[in-house]
């Protein structure tokens, strides 16, 4: 865990054109509060991908979703400031999470109850999610500061050619809890997503 003061990075959330044209008048990030946020909750950017930020609103229109409708795929551009970031792209902030799953399994096992679990796709994380907010819930235990923002790396998508380690929809996800951590909103030429 750190804090990366100097850390602006910019996100792209990619959502429906009516929602990013309020988003881009002035209207703040909703929190996700979903059971497969793979982050936990918070407002979900794609860092430094804009394509990627646009491609999801285009995947959740032809999903055709009921809680995540999007009629017209937009993405929006924001500055963010990580703040105090869990950043599982760490060794510390890989270890925090180890930590927490092992506390959290300990918990499970005392209740003789059975843990989320993600699906094989890995597309709905709810083991994971469980154990971010495990981290929140201990931190908030011991008094400590909570965290503003959760980073991490996620391969996703099909092999780029046979054998590769490079996948199609790798990316790297920012999920922003403290939403002061938004500095500014803009909006992203479409030459940059289309």
């Amino acid at each position: 865990m750190h804090s990366l003061s100097g850390g602006l990075v910019l996100g792209y959330h990619g959502c429906d054109a009516a929602v990013g044209e309020r988003l881009l008048a002035g209207d703040t990030f909703s929190i996700s509060e979903n059971a497969w946020d793979w982050l936990g909750s918070g407002a979900y950017f794609w860092e430094a991908n804009p394509k990627r930020g646009y491609d999801f609103a285009a995947e959740l229109k032809a999903r055709k979703l009921r809680h995540n409708r999007v009629a017209s795929p937009f993405v929006v551009g924001a500055v963010i400031n990580l703040a105090l970031c869990l950043d599982l792209t760490t060794k510390a902030g890989i270890e925090i999470v180890r930590d927490a799953h092992t506390r959290m399994m300990q918990i499970y096992e005392a209740a003789e109850k059975t843990p989320p679990l993600n699906d094989q796709s890995l597309l709905k994380r709810n083991l994971d999610r469980a154990v971010v907010e495990q981290v929140h819930l201990v931190r908030e235990e011991e008094g400590a500061p909570p965290i503003d923002t959760v980073r991490g790396v996620f391969i996703e998508g099909d092999a780029l050619y046979p054998g590769a380690g490079f996948h199609e929809k790798t990316h790297i996800q920012i999920a922003v809890r403290n939403l002061d951590c938004v500095k500014g909103v803009f909006r992203v030429p479409k030459h940059l997503y289309e």
